[in-house]
């Protein structure tokens, strides 16, 4: 079936390529003809990092395998080699959303987009057995931190951050409902999640599932739990943080092994999500020095 998707997509690449070999040529840079002193200007249009548009350059890089966050594509009946191209994509299982054409404009400034872009991940995902691979590599029980739609990029890249210097082996997001590895996060990380593992999940509630057949002991953070202070949590441990104002789904909570809470002494009830993971994970790190 991929064999035979990826065919189709050669063929429809040589006809769109004829089709837009007719009509102008337009590169990277918009023209804003307005006078200014008897002169037009140009401008260049810079793309935000990770953002690849156009028909063949979306499909190279499907077929280069590279991780990629998600697609958009334009609302209405797909055309052409747009349509083989989320077929390749639904089969990679690369979430699709589709856009109306002033979005798509909107995120080009201008380009020809060809009703298609893709954003592509800062980095490589990994596996959860990889996770749990670097933990046995170094001789360490297991340290992994399990994200529950964090959708604000600085705070997926300052939790990172946090995680990395904490020693957690490995995160797992979820595919919908969270950040992608943009670069947004890459800066907030402050260069750690060049040395961060980080899963990409369709489900949640599996991954969890599968790290406790693994042996991991799960912890949710979520208010109204035991103490965090007072709760062991050595051996090997996964901790799950919830998102900004929702916290940790209702499904998810009820498959961990333990709830713990932050103590809050003052008028204000919730920390950020940034702020409370790093007081959950160092608490993990403590315990484990401790040991």
């Amino acid at each position: 079936m991929r064999s035979e998707i990826l065919r189709q997509i050669k063929d429809m690449e040589y006809r769109d390529k004829k089709r837009t070999d007719r009509r102008p040529e337009r590169s990277g840079a918009s023209r804003d003809r307005t006078p200014h002193g008897g002169r037009g200007r140009e401008h260049e249009t810079e793309l935000p990092e990770g953002v690849i548009v156009g028909r063949n350059a979306v499909l190279e890089l499907l077929k280069s395998g590279r991780s990629i966050d998600k697609l958009l594509v334009k609302e209405g009946e797909l055309e052409g080699s747009a349509k083989l191209i989320v077929a390749e994509a639904a089969a990679r299982g690369i979430p699709v959303v589709h856009t109306e054409r002033a979005g798509l404009d909107r995120i080009c400034g201008g380009l020809n987009h060809q009703g298609v872009i893709v954003y592509a991940a800062a980095k490589e995902y990994v596996s959860i057995d990889d996770i749990l691979a670097t933990a046995a590599e170094r001789g360490e029980p297991p340290f992994v931190l399990v994200l529950d739609g964090i959708e604000d990029p600085y705070n997926l890249g300052a939790i990172i951050r946090t995680a990395e210097c904490a020693g957690v082996h490995g995160v797992i997001i979820p595919k919908r409902r969270s950040a992608t590895l943009s670069a947004a996060v890459e800066k907030t990380s402050a260069g750690a999640l060049e040395y961060m593992a980080i899963a990409r999940v369709p489900n949640l509630t599996a991954a969890v599932e599968e790290l406790k057949e693994k042996g991991l002991w799960v912890y949710a953070a979520e208010a109204g739990g035991q103490p965090l202070h007072s709760t062991s949590m050595t051996g090997p441990v996964a901790v799950v943080m919830g998102g900004e104002g929702t916290g940790v789904s209702q499904l998810l909570r009820s498959k961990c092994d333990f709830t713990v809470s932050v103590p809050l002494c003052g008028r204000i009830n919730s920390l950020n999500v940034s702020a409370a993971a790093a007081v959950v994970l160092y608490e993990v790190r403590n315990q484990r020095d401790d040991a």
